[in-house]
């Protein structure tokens, strides 16, 4: 069957190594950098992007002087028009096979077809000559998918103004990264994100939103229209966590729907190593933390916080001897350095006993509400308020996760024993804001985020990492991540962190360089997304007017299932 497209060229040369060299038969300003191609042969399409445009001449002599000054106006556009041209050239990813053009004879070979046929890698190369077209709105849905299930619209190529749509049920697989210099727009992306995976897939998202963005509407420090919260957007499937109680726990202004205290027995000791360089810790902690869980286990904070720095005292006898609750006799009988363990007790006294959201006896048990909102099906914004410090982040954060990683291994693992599907967990997507913080290099083997990007879609939870800065987070994190959309770059070492593991990453350098800045993105997979493509995005003030046309849709039949009789 016959698909209308607009053809722009014909193919004149390259190679799977060196990308397809394409002349074209359009005005070089025609066409740009990162359009959607595709090049038909015979029973197969070819699909690819524009990596490059440069200008040719059969003689250098017609490109170095204006032949328009030298002959008459018909002979020089003659001249112009046999000896100038442009050539681009083609990243080519895909290959379908589509089968004859002729409709009776495609009818005849489809069904003889066992299966339907497939997108594939490419592995071989069109002839010459053959045609070169920009892709369209159909090519588009048989690469990136349809309106339907899972398939989410998140903006349109730039040429052709066709939507475009990633497969959410696999973005949530692996785990995934969106990323963006400031003001690239990154933000109003990750809520358009968010909103789809709610609406469209099964899965629970537990947020970690350090700016109290994503909740409620929320007014941009640069200015502009406020920007309606998931919760504003979605009700009651989401609910809204502050950290500590009364007006700390507030969020913006309203009451959370659950507190979140964090008990002292939930504390671990590898908490404590993970604030390493937040508390200034020395190198003897850890013998000091081993000591300390080793006598009293899950209480070991708590017993360690109740201890003073209490001198000898002289007893009967002239003996001496360290007076009960004494940190000095403590670390004396368990064969710690009195020093290192009076260091690490100030430390603690005055960085981490002293938050407000730490509490002996929480009034109820948070995480596990938070756990259990997860698993019904809830997505969850952990707004951390006033208490917005990158010790609050790395504590709080690694102490849910650590208890989410137990509960989703526990399971899963209940799951495979007894093949009961009705215990399995429900799969949850984490998403982490300003990354780079808990996925650098120093602090990515002591966080659960690591471990969580390595080992856990097994278990069914994957991350969704949010940051300007991706050249900062640990380079093996990176390298699972399996759908990456980013935002203009301008640092040299974030385009090459972004694009790191890629095929044809040289070519899509430049690219990712010259996106406008808060309008289009650029999609990478390999998981997520068949295929890299720039594209103009989803405006959010348009998403947002979609969101409350479904919901008014879905209300109205809700009244009429419930009256029928209604006008």
């Amino acid at each position: 069957m016959k698909i209308q497209r607009t053809q722009i060229g014909y193919l004149i040369g390259g190679g799977l190594k060196e990308n397809f060299l394409v002349r074209l038969t359009i005005s070089s300003q025609e066409i740009q950098e990162g359009a959607f191609v595709v090049i038909e042969s015979g029973y197969w399409n070819y699909y690819g992007i524009v990596t490059d445009i440069r200008l040719g001449s059969t003689d250098e002599r017609f490109a170095d002087e204006r032949v328009d000054l030298r002959f008459p106006v018909d002979l020089a556009s003659a001249l112009q028009g046999q000896a100038l041209y442009a050539n681009i050239e083609v990243l080519p990813n895909l290959m379908l096979e589509v089968g004859p053009s002729d409709e009776i004879e495609h009818q005849q070979w489809h069904a003889k077809l066992k299966d339907e046929p497939h997108v594939l890698p490419v592995k071989n190369i069109p002839p010459h000559h053959s045609i070169v077209s920009l892709a369209s709105e159909g090519d588009i849905e048989d690469i990136f998918g349809k309106d339907k299930g899972a398939f989410f619209e998140i903006g349109n190529t730039r040429e052709g103004k066709h939507p475009v749509r990633i497969d959410l049920d696999k973005f949530v697989k692996r785990s995934a990264g969106i990323f963006g210099a400031s003001g690239s727009g990154k933000s109003f992306l990750t809520r358009i994100v968010l909103a789809g995976l709610i609406k469209k897939t099964q899965v629970s998202l537990l947020v970690f939103d350090m700016h109290n963005e994503y909740g409620y509407t929320y007014n941009p420090p640069e200015g502009g229209e406020p920007v309606q919260g998931l919760k504003d957007m979605l009700g009651s499937k989401v609910k809204i966590i502050g950290l500590g109680r009364g007006k700390d726990a507030m969020y913006q202004g309203k009451p959370p729907d659950i507190n979140l205290e964090i008990a002292m027995r939930d504390i671990q000791t590898n908490d404590i190593e993970m604030l390493y360089n937040e508390l200034n810790l020395r190198d003897t902690t850890s013998t000091t933390l081993a000591a300390l869980f080793g006598q009293f286990e899950s209480n070991w904070f708590q017993k360690f916080m109740e201890m003073k720095f209490l001198p000898k005292e002289e007893g009967e006898g002239g003996n001496s001897y360290y007076p009960d609750g004494s940190l000095e006799g403590w670390a004396e009988s368990a064969g710690v350095d009195i020093r290192a363990a009076k260091a690490l007790h100030t430390r603690l006294s005055k960085r981490a006993k002293t938050l407000p959201y730490i509490a002996e006896k929480p009034a109820s048990d948070a995480v596990s509400q938070i756990v259990d909102n997860l698993q019904n099906g809830f997505s969850v914004i952990l707004s951390f308020g006033s208490h917005d410090n990158d010790l609050d982040y790395l504590l709080v954060s690694n102490i849910l996760t650590r208890r989410i990683r137990e509960k989703w291994e526990e399971k899963t693992n209940e799951y495979h024993r007894t093949k009961d599907v009705s215990v399995l967990p429900r799969p949850l997507v984490i998403v982490v804001e300003e990354a780079h913080k808990l996925l650098n290099r120093e602090m990515a083997s002591q966080t659960t985020f690591s471990t969580i990007a390595r080992e856990l879609r097994k278990y069914y939870v994957t991350l969704l990492i949010i940051d300007q800065r991706p050249s900062q987070i640990y380079d093996e994190v990176m390298s699972q991540l399996g759908t990456r959309i980013s935002g203009w770059l301008g640092d040299d070492s974030d385009i090459q962190a972004v694009l790191s593991g890629l095929s044809g990453k040289e070519a899509l350098k430049g690219m990712l360089a010259r996106l406008q800045s808060g309008k289009e993105v650029l999609l990478l997979g390999p998981w997520g997304v068949p295929m890299p493509l720039p594209i103009e995005s989803k405006r959010y003030e348009e998403f947002q007017k979609e969101i409350k046309k479904d919901n008014k849709s879905r209300d109205q039949s809700l009244k009429s299932i419930t009256n029928p009789n209604a006008d």
